[in-house]
């Protein structure tokens, strides 16, 4: 008896590189939702003389069944409510707010110019 008690279990835990994402989207089917985690950084490299710019792009992709993907939702959810009772509402960052704001006005500006095509037939 003695020796049936004394079993030991052994876990052999994997903990993965750290990843940073400033993009995602996710896709889904009937069977699973795909959350593709992105990073997109520019390489600069000061021999290059074609002022050819590069950027790596990374993926993390992470596949997860309808119910288990809810589940998350409401874990993330409680997270959000938690984060922002202690720190403060999560809002935009203030360039962000910027750039969206100038993307709008650009957006109406060219939404004001004609695009009429002339016709040089008939």
């Amino acid at each position: 008896m003695a020796e049936e008690e004394m079993r030991k279990l052994n876990f052999v835990i994997n903990d993965g590189d750290a990843f940073f994402t400033n993009e995602m989207s996710i896709t889904f089917g009937p069977a699973q939702f795909a959350f593709d985690f992105k990073n997109i950084s520019p390489r600069v490299d000061m021999r290059n003389q074609d002022d050819t710019k590069t950027f790596v792009m990374k993926h993390n992709v992470i596949l997860i069944e309808p119910f288990q993907i809810k589940q998350f939702a409401k874990v993330l959810n409680d997270a959000i409510v938690r984060y922002e009772m202690e720190y403060g509402n999560i809002e935009l960052p203030a360039p962000i707010k910027k750039a969206e704001q100038e993307l709008q006005k650009l957006v109406k500006k060219q939404d004001t110019i004609s695009h009429d095509v002339p016709s040089y037939f008939g």
